[in-house]
């Protein structure tokens, strides 16, 4: 096969790919030049997910007229003039590839006027074709519109997520960047919708409290620590605030967001021992040290970093983070709501109707069979169980015809109220309407996420009603969390929803139930009292599925007396 050179259009198309990934990516790459350009204010609107339209406009420096060619040119930038410079970065933006790699992808518009100039000028590109340089009336600062993104790369377009699934990428990266530059005003439009908008006043408590509420942002912790060369500074959840996975840890270091392992594993090791397993926390942490202490020219993202020093930043951010901890996290207190904590024995399971004194459960809370089935327990049949006690306030130890069975008291509990939720699900789930309505902020990425949702939400239990930008109403809540914090009940159904982009309406319905079960379940290191101990054995025992919780994870072992007898030297090893 022959050697030859690329067309310029085809080499401009496969840059783009590295820099230009998604809609989200393009609006990255805008907010960082308007950014870079001093903007005390920034628009950004967009229309179907980012496919058809992208707006992105800021009051700050512009660009001269006579520079507005060269600028969608490619490696063309005004932050680097020599090779050294790379080590001495000290803007977002600084490789020349941003505007052209769009330009490449889509229909850009590029309108820009500087302050001593009397009008603006207006630039045109058209899959790479860019046309002549027109003057226009228009205020201070640029203005970029890209329409029809990858239009003449079908291949990518093609892979491109559902309009919400981009909204939400949009939404996620905007909300970081609202945090880390909270003296510029951002408002963000999506769908003819104001989805953020921040005052620009630069207190990032207060910014906190636009994205996510008022209540979450009085109970961030506060992070303050200098070390040589080295500033850290940002806001992490105490311990009684966690997600379920580690999308809500972002780091900025020097002013732009990266992608950092090392990074997020330091700060979720600070919270060693102090969080459940499977919990994390929810964190923006900011990093300044000298330019030449980090490299950022690892990938055109620009969303990795190396750092000259990658054990002590580690160290560093370990530290600064477990002291925020020690230093406001007060005694835990002991009580049973929906992140699981362990409850005083004795206590009902998360508050709900007490057992009775014959250790079954109230009529309300009678387990009901399941629509899927399992393979059986070893003995063809349900076995009788026969309570023995509670180990490590986790586990159930049970005696069998067969055996000794341990189970677990989380996954045996989620199994038990799954059962109960779906059988109701096939006639009606019932309410329990609250006697004020209570309202709910989220972040825009989990507003957008949740709004689609709320038909499946009515149909179990809910009802919930939008209230506002990024804020709902919950006004009943299903009768099996009738005791539970409603607003808890309703960030657990959106922290860690997946992409999935087409699910069957029972599937979406499912993970919502599962979801709600393992946060209302009792937890590992709860003490139960003896008739608790006996109504989760009885009402595991009568589920459909009894060997494993909604999410697949075993509820019980079994110890079989042969296997008993052989480790005891009874019978010989065969």
């Amino acid at each position: 096969m022959t050697i030859q050179k690329l067309p310029s259009e085809v080499a401009s198309q496969i840059a783009a790919g590295e820099v230009v990934e998604r809609p989200a990516s393009v609006v990255k790459e805008l907010i960082e030049n308007s950014l870079d350009a001093g903007a005390n204010q920034i628009s950004i609107v967009v229309e179907s997910g980012g496919r058809q339209l992208i707006e992105v406009a800021d009051d700050g420096s512009g660009i001269p007229p006579e520079e507005l060619s060269l600028a969608v040119s490619r490696h063309a930038t005004s932050k680097l003039t020599t090779a050294d410079d790379l080590f001495r970065v000290k803007t977002l933006g600084f490789r020349g590839e941003a505007l052209a790699s769009i330009g490449s992808v889509s229909r850009l518009e590029i309108t820009s006027r500087t302050d001593d100039a009397e009008s603006g000028a207006r630039l045109v590109v058209d899959g790479g074709h860019a046309g002549d340089v027109q003057w226009v009336g228009a205020p201070v600062g640029t203005h970029v519109r890209v329409k029809d993104l990858f239009f003449n790369v079908p291949a990518r377009l093609k892979f491109l997520k559902k309009d919400p699934t981009e909204r939400r990428w949009i939404d996620a990266l905007v909300t970081r960047y609202a945090l880390a530059y909270a003296q510029v005003r951002i408002h963000l439009k999506q769908e003819n919708r104001a989805a953020l908008q921040t005052s620009g006043s630069g207190d990032r408590r207060e910014t906190l409290a636009s994205l996510y509420g008022v209540d979450i942002a009085h109970q961030m912790l506060e992070v303050l620590a200098n070390y040589e060369n080295l500033k850290i500074t940002g806001f992490i959840s105490p311990i009684s605030l966690t997600r379920s996975n580690r999308r809500e840890i972002t780091f900025f270091v020097n002013g732009r967001w990266v992608q950092d392992p090392t990074l997020t594993t330091a700060l979720v090791r600070a919270y060693h021992t102090l969080l459940m397993v499977g919990r994390f926390p929810f964190a923006t942490v900011f990093l300044e040290m000298p330019s030449e202490q980090v490299d950022v020219n690892v990938h055109p993202a620009k969303a990795e970093v190396r750092f000259r020093e990658k054990d002590r930043v580690f160290s560093a951010v370990q530290r600064a983070v477990r002291r925020a901890l020690l230093a406001y996290t007060p005694v835990p207190e002991l009580y049973t709501g929906i992140d699981g904590q362990a409850g005083e024995a004795g206590q009902t399971f998360m508050g709900k109707e007490p057992l009775n004194m014959e250790g079954t459960w109230t009529s309300q809370q009678a387990p009901s069979p399941m629509l899927s089935s399992q393979p059986e327990l070893p003995s063809q049949s349900k076995p009788v169980l026969r309570l023995v006690g509670q180990v490590a306030s986790t586990y159930l130890a049970a005696e069998g015809p067969d055996g000794l069975y341990l189970i677990d008291q989380h996954a045996a509990h989620e199994r038990v109220l799954f059962e109960k939720f779906m059988s109701q699900k096939a006639d009606s789930i019932s309410s329990q309407s609250l006697l004020e309505a209570e309202a709910v902020d989220f972040p825009p990425s989990e507003a957008s996420l949740l709004s689609g949702q709320l038909p499946a939400l009515q149909r179990l239990g809910f009802q919930v009603e939008e209230f506002g930008p990024n804020t709902f109403l919950v006004r009943a809540i299903p009768t099996l969390l009738a005791d539970i914090d409603p607003s808890a009940a309703l960030r657990v159904l959106v922290e860690d929803f997946e992409e999935d982009e087409t699910p069957l309406q029972s599937e979406i319905e499912a993970k919502i139930i599962a979801r709600v079960c393992k946060r209302a379940a009792i937890k590992a290191g709860q003490t139960l009292s003896p008739q608790e101990q006996n109504a989760l054995l009885e009402g595991l025992v009568a589920c459909q599925s009894p060997r494993t919780c909604p999410h697949g994870r075993p509820t019980m072992i079994h110890l079989s007396i042969d296997l008993l007898e052989r480790q005891f030297g009874r019978r010989g090893a065969r």
